[in-house]
């Protein structure tokens, strides 16, 4: 059985003072803010953001009370990172960790990844 196209990402929670300049810094490096509110692929954006920041805010149990307002995001590798069908480099997921590192005081996340429907940008979609 064949798995369904999907697309690898780090959900992450950001202050949202911190939200467009958190962007520009993973733009100049080829990885994509995704707000889940206005993602392409959630039908109920908002819907589905309060409850990504509610399963994230629950699993730590009191931890990150501080983003309990924060905006939910996904994050996703642009084309720069891919080779083919082969598996996300590991320079890939050390550009995304050491700039969430350099965040640390902005945003909340669990250092893995996972697989959501493929976001697609507009050039995308055009071609």
């Amino acid at each position: 059985m064949r798995r369904r196209p999907h697309e690898i990402v780090a959900t992450v929670l950001v202050e949202p003072r911190a939200l467009v300049d958190l962007e520009l810094e993973l733009m100049e490096r080829d990885l994509r803010l995704w707000p889940i509110r206005t993602a392409p692929i959630c039908l109920d954006g908002p819907r589905t953001a309060f409850q990504v920041r509610r399963t994230l805010l629950i699993a730590k149990r009191g931890a990150w009370e501080c983003a309990g307002e924060w905006v939910p995001v996904w994050i996703s590798f642009g084309e720069t990172w891919h080779r083919g069908d082969e598996p996300l480099p590991w320079a890939a997921h050390e550009a995304l960790w050491h700039v969430l590192e350099q965040y640390a005081d902005h945003v909340r996340y669990e250092k893995r990844l996972s697989g959501v429907r493929p976001l697609m940008v507009a050039a995308e979609l055009a071609g």
